[in-house]
């Protein structure tokens, strides 16, 4: 995998100009899907899948179209030695930093050889390097159903599962290539590692015991209790719950399949599976009801998107808790990169809604947020600008506004954010006034503006006299005034 740290490895912003006319070149390939004219359909969907790589409707369709084609699985006559041999275009490209290229690179590939594991592994992997799980995943369980055997596709499956903290689906992974390769026993220890790190999350242990080897006794924390462990053992109670839970899906899934067409009962299915926190699920099943209403219920979309949210959430979650206990530089760059993502997957929610829903101001002020996050701060002063007309986030707004124009350097726009800022917290917010004074004084230091600067560090050490460093700011800021 090419080092992302070498091209600025980052999903690029979609404009929604880019976004209308790759929406436009999706639904052509859509019809043209119907009409079973499949090349001009790869033709289609390969473009939408270049310019908006990680876009999983868009890969859906660019599978299924190639599946309708070829069928789901290689004819050995036409496609013999389907994923020995590597495809170099998507890595040449990924090593120099052209993404665009990169993907089209690899839809080119499989519109040839819709079969080659490689090539959707290198695919995979690129989507790894620009932080996007879903699709690195997407193309990673691809090369799985074309040859789950595959020691590469199985060992690329399980490190993402394990990034994102579902280690049922990477031990599986594991297993199949213990199965190709029994005599490597760093295998056989991944998978211990990995049921270690099931049983904590799962199993309510103390992580300290069982973190010091899979040979430690699994102790219980405080409130978990383990059939067979108290006096009663001979005779457990059942827990009926569970057999409720699942009885609810079955019967779900049974309505489904016989009212396809109903709505509620995939939406019933789906809460059911968000109370379980069976967030992938829940997503499933989400996008399937989306594509039974013809793909043009708002409500439904949005609950997809309140899925995919808070499963990046829970994920960011596991990544901490696994930096917090483990303390290695490689914990500490996966819950980086995972932070990243989501950070990622956000912002791609927040400019659709921003788009759907242009007088919201709220979604413009979440949109900038994470523009800001993921350091595009020109781009995130637009969003700002249109969210300063939301009085109750005004303060906000303009601090966020002011760190913005900073950061570009443009510091006279940044003061007067500032100096807005501070203006519409007087009244509202302590704590953001406080750091608005504190931000406003810094740049005034800087800029050698001494009597702004003194006046509002004067007042921040007012207020709080030992708010981070202001007492030392003001010792500097008199010998500068001094020589």
């Amino acid at each position: 995998m090419a080092d992302p740290s070498k091209h600025n490895a980052q999903v690029p912003i979609v404009s929604p100009a880019v976004r209308q006319r790759l929406q436009q070149l999706f639904e052509h390939g859509k019809r043209s899907l119907e009409k079973s004219n499949h090349d001009y359909a790869h033709d289609m969907f390969s473009q939408c899948v270049a310019e908006d790589p990680t876009n999983l409707i868009y890969l859906q369709h660019l599978r299924t179209n190639l599946e309708r084609k070829h069928g789901p699985k290689p004819k050995a006559s036409r496609f013999a030695g389907y994923g020995l041999k590597r495809s170099s275009g998507v890595a040449k490209s990924v090593a120099k930093g052209k993404w665009q290229e990169a993907f089209k690179a690899g839809c080119d590939s499989l519109g040839k050889n819709p079969f080659d594991v490689a090539n959707l592994l290198e695919m995979g992997d690129a989507c790894g390097t620009l932080g996007h799980r879903e699709s690195q995943l997407f193309y990673q369980r691809w090369a799985l159903d074309i040859d789950s055997n595959s020691e590469a596709a199985n060992r690329a499956a399980a490190a993402t599962f394990e990034a994102v903290g579902l280690f049922d689906q990477a031990i599986a992974c594991l297993q199949r290539v213990q199965k190709v390769k029994p005599s490597d026993h760093e295998v056989g220890r991944m998978i211990s590692h990995l049921s270690v790190e099931k049983t904590i999350k799962k199993g309510g242990y103390n992580e300290d015991l069982l973190r010091k080897g899979d040979n430690a006794a699994a102790m219980p924390q405080a409130g978990a209790v383990k059939v067979g462990s108290s006096a009663n053992s001979a005779s457990p109670k059942v827990d009926a719950e569970p057999v409720a839970k699942v009885n609810d899906e079955a019967r779900w899934l049974d309505a489904i399949r016989l009212h396809p067409a109903e709505l509620s009962n995939y939406l019933e299915l789906a809460d059911h599976y968000t109370r379980l926190d069976r967030l992938r699920d829940a997503e499933r099943v989400l996008t399937k009801a989306f594509s039974v209403t013809g793909s043009g219920n708002l409500d439904i979309r949005e609950r997809i998107e309140e899925a995919q949210l808070r499963r990046m959430r829970q994920q960011v979650d596991v990544a901490h808790r696994k930096a917090d206990v483990e303390k290695t530089p490689e914990t500490r760059e996966l819950a980086k990169k995972m932070i990243a993502q989501a950070n990622q997957v956000e912002l791609e929610v927040y400019a659709a809604r921003a788009t759907r829903h242009p007088q919201d101001l709220r979604y413009q002020f979440e949109l900038a947020m994470r523009l800001k996050r993921a350091g595009k701060h020109r781009e995130a002063v637009a969003h700002f600008q249109q969210a300063r007309n939301e009085p109750k986030k005004l303060a906000e707004t303009q601090l966020n506004l002011g760190e913005c124009f900073q950061q570009i350097e443009q510091y006279r726009l940044a003061m007067g954010s500032y100096e807005a800022a501070i203006a519409a917290a007087e009244k509202t917010d302590a704590e953001l006034l406080r750091l608005a004074l504190y931000r406003l004084g810094v740049l005034a230091t800087g800029l050698k503006d001494f009597d702004k600067a003194e006046k509002h560090l004067t007042r921040l050490a007012d207020l709080d006299f030992g708010y981070r460093d202001v007492a030392d700011r003001l010792d500097k800021l008199a010998q500068m005034r001094n020589t």
